[in-house]
Protein backbone atom coordinates (compact mmCIF):
# COMPACT_ATOMS: atom_id res chain seq x y z
CA UNK A 1 0.00 0.00 0.00
CA UNK A 2 0.95 3.75 -0.56
CA UNK A 3 2.63 5.47 1.64
CA UNK A 4 1.10 8.67 2.69
CA UNK A 5 3.04 12.22 3.79
CA UNK A 6 2.04 13.80 6.98
CA UNK A 7 2.09 17.62 7.30
CA UNK A 8 3.75 18.70 10.77
CA UNK A 9 3.97 22.05 11.91
CA UNK A 10 6.76 23.68 15.03
CA UNK A 11 5.65 26.00 17.23
CA UNK A 12 7.11 29.56 16.70
CA UNK A 13 9.55 30.94 19.41
CA UNK A 14 10.77 34.34 19.53
CA UNK A 15 11.83 36.83 21.86
CA UNK A 16 10.95 40.65 22.68
CA UNK A 17 13.00 42.88 24.58
CA UNK A 18 10.76 45.83 24.71
CA UNK A 19 8.38 44.36 27.01
CA UNK A 20 6.42 47.90 27.52
CA UNK A 21 5.23 47.69 24.05
CA UNK A 22 3.91 43.65 23.87
CA UNK A 23 0.24 43.31 23.33
CA UNK A 24 -1.89 40.65 23.38
CA UNK A 25 -1.78 40.18 20.14
CA UNK A 26 2.29 40.16 20.55
CA UNK A 27 2.62 37.30 22.96
CA UNK A 28 -0.34 35.52 21.45
CA UNK A 29 -0.26 35.79 17.56
CA UNK A 30 -3.28 35.09 15.42
CA UNK A 31 -3.74 31.63 14.16
CA UNK A 32 -2.88 30.98 11.13
CA UNK A 33 -6.09 29.56 8.69
CA UNK A 34 -4.46 26.11 7.50
CA UNK A 35 -5.46 26.73 4.16
CA UNK A 36 -3.14 29.53 3.69
CA UNK A 37 -0.29 28.42 5.05
CA UNK A 38 3.25 28.31 2.61
CA UNK A 39 2.99 25.17 -0.04
CA UNK A 40 0.29 23.50 1.90
CA UNK A 41 -2.03 23.93 -1.39
CA UNK A 42 0.95 23.10 -3.25
CA UNK A 43 0.91 19.28 -0.54
CA UNK A 44 -2.39 19.34 -0.63
CA UNK A 45 -2.26 18.58 -4.80
CA UNK A 46 0.54 16.50 -4.86
CA UNK A 47 -1.14 14.17 -2.31
CA UNK A 48 -4.28 13.80 -4.09
CA UNK A 49 -2.15 13.10 -7.40
CA UNK A 50 -0.45 10.38 -6.13
CA UNK A 51 -0.75 6.73 -8.17
CA UNK A 52 -2.52 9.20 -11.04
CA UNK A 53 -2.86 6.58 -13.48
CA UNK A 54 -1.23 4.17 -11.86
CA UNK A 55 -4.04 1.88 -10.81
CA UNK A 56 -7.13 0.62 -12.30
CA UNK A 57 -7.80 -2.52 -15.12
CA UNK A 58 -8.16 -2.51 -18.66
CA UNK A 59 -11.52 -0.42 -18.46
CA UNK A 60 -10.49 2.31 -16.39
CA UNK A 61 -7.65 4.34 -15.13
CA UNK A 62 -8.84 4.54 -11.28
CA UNK A 63 -7.52 4.49 -7.73
CA UNK A 64 -10.46 2.70 -6.19
CA UNK A 65 -12.15 -1.02 -6.28
CA UNK A 66 -15.75 -1.65 -5.72
CA UNK A 67 -17.92 -3.44 -3.43
CA UNK A 68 -20.51 -4.89 -5.47
CA UNK A 69 -23.71 -4.22 -3.99
CA UNK A 70 -25.49 -7.33 -5.83
CA UNK A 71 -22.98 -10.19 -4.64
CA UNK A 72 -20.64 -8.42 -2.06
CA UNK A 73 -17.48 -9.00 -3.86
CA UNK A 74 -14.55 -6.54 -4.61
CA UNK A 75 -13.50 -5.25 -8.17
CA UNK A 76 -12.06 -3.51 -10.28
CA UNK A 77 -15.19 -1.57 -11.60
CA UNK A 78 -18.33 -2.99 -12.71
CA UNK A 79 -16.99 -4.24 -16.42
CA UNK A 80 -14.55 -6.70 -14.78
CA UNK A 81 -17.70 -7.67 -12.47
CA UNK A 82 -19.90 -8.71 -15.42
CA UNK A 83 -17.18 -10.20 -17.26
CA UNK A 84 -16.60 -12.62 -14.36
CA UNK A 85 -19.92 -12.93 -13.39
CA UNK A 86 -21.25 -13.86 -16.79
CA UNK A 87 -18.65 -16.31 -18.06
CA UNK A 88 -19.22 -19.40 -19.56
CA UNK A 89 -17.87 -21.29 -16.78
CA UNK A 90 -20.39 -19.58 -14.59
CA UNK A 91 -23.54 -21.29 -13.89
CA UNK A 92 -26.08 -19.67 -15.78
CA UNK A 93 -28.44 -19.55 -13.15
CA UNK A 94 -25.77 -17.29 -10.63
CA UNK A 95 -24.83 -15.19 -13.87
CA UNK A 96 -26.00 -11.37 -12.95
CA UNK A 97 -24.86 -7.49 -14.19
CA UNK A 98 -24.17 -5.15 -11.63
CA UNK A 99 -26.31 -2.28 -10.52
CA UNK A 100 -24.47 0.27 -11.19
CA UNK A 101 -26.21 2.96 -9.73
CA UNK A 102 -26.66 1.09 -6.37
CA UNK A 103 -22.57 0.69 -5.83
CA UNK A 104 -22.09 2.42 -2.11
CA UNK A 105 -18.88 0.91 -0.87
CA UNK A 106 -15.45 1.37 -2.49
CA UNK A 107 -11.75 0.66 -1.43
CA UNK A 108 -8.98 3.07 -2.01
CA UNK A 109 -5.80 1.41 -4.02
CA UNK A 110 -3.59 3.28 -2.08
CA UNK A 111 -4.57 2.83 1.46
CA UNK A 112 -6.90 -0.04 1.32
CA UNK A 113 -9.42 2.19 2.91
CA UNK A 114 -13.17 0.90 2.40
CA UNK A 115 -15.71 3.94 2.27
CA UNK A 116 -18.57 5.35 0.88
CA UNK A 117 -18.20 5.85 -2.30
CA UNK A 118 -16.73 9.34 -2.67
CA UNK A 119 -14.18 11.51 -5.09
CA UNK A 120 -11.57 11.62 -2.43
CA UNK A 121 -10.37 8.88 0.06
CA UNK A 122 -11.41 9.49 3.54
CA UNK A 123 -8.23 7.90 5.25
CA UNK A 124 -5.28 9.08 2.78
CA UNK A 125 -6.94 11.89 1.06
CA UNK A 126 -6.18 10.94 -2.58
CA UNK A 127 -8.19 11.55 -5.11
CA UNK A 128 -9.61 7.99 -6.58
CA UNK A 129 -10.88 9.29 -9.98
CA UNK A 130 -10.20 12.63 -11.68
CA UNK A 131 -13.45 12.10 -13.16
CA UNK A 132 -15.96 11.08 -10.68
CA UNK A 133 -19.53 10.70 -11.56
CA UNK A 134 -21.87 10.28 -7.96
CA UNK A 135 -25.14 9.25 -9.66
CA UNK A 136 -23.03 6.30 -11.79
CA UNK A 137 -20.47 5.71 -9.14
CA UNK A 138 -17.86 6.46 -12.16
CA UNK A 139 -14.44 7.15 -11.47
CA UNK A 140 -12.09 7.47 -14.51
CA UNK A 141 -8.10 9.08 -13.84
CA UNK A 142 -8.37 9.45 -17.96
CA UNK A 143 -9.99 12.84 -18.63
CA UNK A 144 -8.87 12.44 -22.13
CA UNK A 145 -12.25 11.09 -22.90
CA UNK A 146 -13.84 14.16 -21.99
CA UNK A 147 -17.21 12.09 -19.62
CA UNK A 148 -19.76 13.56 -19.27
CA UNK A 149 -23.31 12.10 -17.29
CA UNK A 150 -26.31 12.81 -19.40
CA UNK A 151 -29.38 12.95 -17.23
CA UNK A 152 -32.21 11.39 -20.23
CA UNK A 153 -30.11 8.87 -20.46
CA UNK A 154 -28.99 8.24 -16.89
CA UNK A 155 -25.33 7.01 -17.21
CA UNK A 156 -22.12 8.80 -18.18
CA UNK A 157 -21.35 9.13 -22.15
CA UNK A 158 -17.83 9.74 -23.80
CA UNK A 159 -16.72 12.63 -26.39
CA UNK A 160 -17.46 15.88 -24.32
CA UNK A 161 -21.09 17.18 -23.44
CA UNK A 162 -20.60 20.18 -26.34
CA UNK A 163 -20.49 18.06 -28.88
CA UNK A 164 -23.55 15.88 -28.53
CA UNK A 165 -27.35 16.41 -28.06
CA UNK A 166 -29.95 13.70 -25.98
CA UNK A 167 -32.92 13.54 -28.60
CA UNK A 168 -35.93 12.39 -26.39
CA UNK A 169 -37.65 10.35 -29.22
CA UNK A 170 -34.61 8.17 -29.65
CA UNK A 171 -33.81 7.84 -26.20
CA UNK A 172 -29.75 8.30 -26.42
CA UNK A 173 -27.26 11.09 -27.07
CA UNK A 174 -25.98 11.83 -30.67
CA UNK A 175 -23.40 14.11 -32.62
CA UNK A 176 -24.56 17.84 -32.74
CA UNK A 177 -24.30 16.87 -36.30
CA UNK A 178 -27.15 15.17 -36.84
CA UNK A 179 -29.41 17.31 -34.39
CA UNK A 180 -31.66 18.79 -37.31
CA UNK A 181 -30.87 15.73 -40.24
CA UNK A 182 -31.08 12.18 -38.30
CA UNK A 183 -34.59 10.51 -38.87
CA UNK A 184 -36.11 9.51 -34.92
CA UNK A 185 -36.53 6.00 -34.56
CA UNK A 186 -38.47 5.49 -31.17
CA UNK A 187 -35.54 3.34 -28.61
CA UNK A 188 -33.33 3.40 -31.73
CA UNK A 189 -30.53 2.85 -28.87
CA UNK A 190 -32.54 0.38 -26.91
CA UNK A 191 -31.47 -2.77 -28.36
CA UNK A 192 -29.17 -5.24 -29.50
CA UNK A 193 -26.91 -4.85 -32.67
CA UNK A 194 -28.22 -6.61 -35.64
CA UNK A 195 -24.70 -8.04 -36.15
CA UNK A 196 -22.92 -9.04 -32.77
CA UNK A 197 -26.11 -8.60 -30.34
CA UNK A 198 -24.41 -6.40 -27.66
CA UNK A 199 -26.98 -4.29 -25.96
CA UNK A 200 -26.12 -1.09 -27.78
CA UNK A 201 -27.34 1.60 -24.93
CA UNK A 202 -24.22 0.77 -22.58
CA UNK A 203 -21.96 -0.14 -25.57
CA UNK A 204 -18.61 1.02 -24.84
CA UNK A 205 -17.74 0.39 -28.98
CA UNK A 206 -18.26 3.13 -31.27
CA UNK A 207 -22.26 3.86 -32.46
CA UNK A 208 -23.07 4.62 -35.45
CA UNK A 209 -26.98 5.74 -37.06
CA UNK A 210 -27.31 4.86 -40.50
CA UNK A 211 -29.24 6.58 -43.03
CA UNK A 212 -32.72 4.44 -41.70
CA UNK A 213 -32.04 5.50 -38.50
CA UNK A 214 -31.17 2.42 -36.99
CA UNK A 215 -27.92 2.32 -35.13
CA UNK A 216 -25.32 -0.32 -35.26
CA UNK A 217 -21.35 -0.60 -34.20
CA UNK A 218 -19.10 1.05 -36.45
CA UNK A 219 -17.20 -1.73 -36.51
CA UNK A 220 -19.95 -3.86 -37.44
CA UNK A 221 -20.90 -1.86 -39.96
CA UNK A 222 -17.63 -2.32 -41.49
CA UNK A 223 -17.12 -5.83 -41.02
CA UNK A 224 -20.34 -5.62 -42.84
CA UNK A 225 -19.26 -3.53 -46.03
CA UNK A 226 -16.25 -5.96 -46.35
CA UNK A 227 -18.12 -8.83 -47.06
CA UNK A 228 -20.26 -6.73 -49.53
CA UNK A 229 -23.48 -6.45 -46.85
CA UNK A 230 -24.85 -2.69 -48.03
CA UNK A 231 -27.92 -2.44 -46.48
CA UNK A 232 -29.24 -2.42 -42.41
CA UNK A 233 -29.94 -5.98 -41.28
CA UNK A 234 -33.21 -5.08 -39.57
CA UNK A 235 -35.22 -2.68 -42.39
CA UNK A 236 -33.09 -3.80 -45.54
CA UNK A 237 -32.66 -0.19 -46.58
CA UNK A 238 -29.32 1.20 -48.24
CA UNK A 239 -26.90 2.46 -45.73
CA UNK A 240 -24.81 4.18 -48.02
CA UNK A 241 -25.33 5.63 -51.43
CA UNK A 242 -25.35 3.36 -54.21
CA UNK A 243 -26.02 5.51 -57.44
CA UNK A 244 -22.89 4.23 -59.19
CA UNK A 245 -23.64 0.90 -58.07
CA UNK A 246 -27.41 1.53 -60.02
CA UNK A 247 -25.45 2.92 -63.15
CA UNK A 248 -23.20 -0.40 -63.41
CA UNK A 249 -26.27 -2.01 -62.62
CA UNK A 250 -28.26 -0.05 -65.46
CA UNK A 251 -25.24 -0.89 -67.85
CA UNK A 252 -25.06 -4.73 -67.15
CA UNK A 253 -29.16 -5.09 -67.71
CA UNK A 254 -28.27 -2.86 -71.02
CA UNK A 255 -25.85 -5.48 -72.36
CA UNK A 256 -27.89 -8.68 -71.18
CA UNK A 257 -30.94 -8.93 -73.16
CA UNK A 258 -33.36 -11.48 -71.99
CA UNK A 259 -34.73 -14.60 -73.56
CA UNK A 260 -37.36 -14.29 -75.83
CA UNK A 261 -39.85 -16.32 -73.52
CA UNK A 262 -38.93 -13.72 -70.79
CA UNK A 263 -39.10 -10.28 -72.51
CA UNK A 264 -42.13 -8.85 -71.60
CA UNK A 265 -42.57 -10.82 -68.27
CA UNK A 266 -43.78 -8.19 -65.91
CA UNK A 267 -43.79 -8.76 -62.03
CA UNK A 268 -44.89 -6.38 -59.17
CA UNK A 269 -41.94 -5.29 -56.99
CA UNK A 270 -41.37 -3.39 -53.77
CA UNK A 271 -38.59 -0.65 -53.12
CA UNK A 272 -36.64 -1.81 -50.11
CA UNK A 273 -35.39 2.15 -50.02
CA UNK A 274 -38.50 4.51 -50.81
CA UNK A 275 -40.98 1.63 -49.66
CA UNK A 276 -42.70 2.28 -53.01
CA UNK A 277 -44.18 -1.00 -54.99
CA UNK A 278 -44.07 -0.84 -58.80
CA UNK A 279 -45.16 -3.02 -61.85
CA UNK A 280 -42.14 -3.43 -63.95
CA UNK A 281 -40.53 -5.67 -66.81
CA UNK A 282 -39.05 -8.79 -65.18
CA UNK A 283 -35.09 -9.54 -65.63
CA UNK A 284 -32.71 -11.83 -64.06
CA UNK A 285 -29.98 -9.13 -62.79
CA UNK A 286 -32.00 -7.22 -60.86
CA UNK A 287 -35.31 -4.92 -61.25
CA UNK A 288 -35.30 -1.26 -61.03
CA UNK A 289 -37.78 0.64 -59.00
CA UNK A 290 -39.60 3.58 -61.12
CA UNK A 291 -39.88 5.91 -58.13
CA UNK A 292 -36.31 6.55 -56.83
CA UNK A 293 -34.27 4.31 -59.33
CA UNK A 294 -32.74 2.08 -56.44
CA UNK A 295 -32.10 -1.66 -57.34
CA UNK A 296 -32.45 -2.66 -53.77
CA UNK A 297 -35.81 -4.17 -54.54
CA UNK A 298 -37.89 -7.28 -53.83
CA UNK A 299 -40.44 -9.61 -55.90
CA UNK A 300 -43.80 -9.42 -54.22
CA UNK A 301 -45.85 -11.34 -57.51
CA UNK A 302 -45.90 -12.33 -60.58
Amino acid sequence: MGEVAVLHSEPLQFECNDKKHMTEEGVYPPKSNPESLPGEESSTYDLQEKGYMEHGCQHYRRRCRIRAPCCNEIFDCRHCHNEAKNDINVDYKHRHDMPRHQVKQVICSLCGAEQEAQQNCVNCGVCMGKYFCDTCKLYDDDISKQQYHCNGCGICRTGGQENFFHCNKCGCCYSTLLRDSHPCVEGAMHHDCPVCFEYLFESRNDVIVMPCGHTIHKSCLNEMREHFQFTCPLCSKSVCDMSKVWEKLDMEISATPMPEPYQNKMVWILCNDCGKTSNVRFHFVAQKCLNCNSYNTRQTRG
